[in-house]
């Protein structure tokens, strides 16, 4: 994969991923995706797992599994291709890759409109999508400095921390180690009974509320009704 992404020169590359949920998409999808990354000038590495498609080119290779992270951050990068999960937006932001946005469902079309707000995303309808609109969008964000611009913005904030993340593991690790396993930070419910735990308490507490109620209502139709009968006795009685 080292030797493939770095045989793309100058144009460098593009990576594409819909996540661990999508393993497969209808021939057309996939032809229609396959057909525009084809006619791109940079080379695509594409986590897939489903048949290849029939336009697959040459400068497009498919795998599997990728390590999205460590080529989000490999230098030759230019563009990523993505269904706006939450892992892999705050992936592209840390390295300062712009983004082309194929929601599919939940939080991911929120999170590219996002990104798109922010200048760092170009967003497309996965569904309705044709050939020359994602070849479109790639090659603005990648030829547009404006995206890249937004997406080094967003990038210098994250990292703008106190502390660095691997600082940060080792303070908390031995912070623990210090604290002989800092059980004041545990939560309650390690200490809470089985029955607790299950709220079978709060279950029989609003069980025996309920059962009071109906106890009630049914006591209290039943003295109406006697009443009404009892009057209804003594009338026909009387006459």
């Amino acid at each position: 994969m080292e030797d493939f992404v770095q045989s793309s020169g100058d144009d460098g590359i593009v990576v594409f991923s819909l996540g661990s949920i999508i393993k497969n998409l209808t021939k057309e999808r996939a032809n229609t995706i396959a057909s525009a990354l084809g006619q791109i000038p940079q080379k695509v590495v594409w986590g897939y797992k489903g048949e290849k498609p029939e336009t697959l080119a040459p400068n497009t290779r498919i795998y599997e599994w990728i390590p999205q992270n460590d080529l989000l951050g490999h230098p030759k990068t230019k563009a990523f291709i993505t269904h706006g999960g939450t892992n892999g937006i705050y992936e592209a932001i840390y390295h300062g890759v712009p983004m082309v946005g194929l929601p599919l469902i939940a939080d991911q079309p929120d999170n590219i409109n996002h990104m798109k707000t922010k200048g760092a995303a170009v967003m497309l309808d996965f569904n309705k999508m044709e050939t020359k609109d994602l070849k479109q969008a790639i090659s603005d964000v990648i030829n547009n400095p404006s995206y890249k611009e937004s997406m080094m913005r967003l990038s210098r904030i994250h990292h703008d921390q106190p502390m660095k993340p691997l600082d940060q593991a080792v303070y908390w690790i031995e912070f623990v180690m210090r604290n002989k396993g800092a059980k004041h930070l545990r939560v309650e419910a390690h200490n809470l009974t089985w029955y607790q735990y299950h709220c079978l308490d709060v279950a029989a507490f609003l069980l025996s509320v309920i059962a009071l109620v109906v106890f009630i209502f049914v006591k209290t139709c039943s003295w109406l009704f006697r009443k009404c009968f009892r009057k209804t006795l003594v009338k026909s009685k009387k006459e």
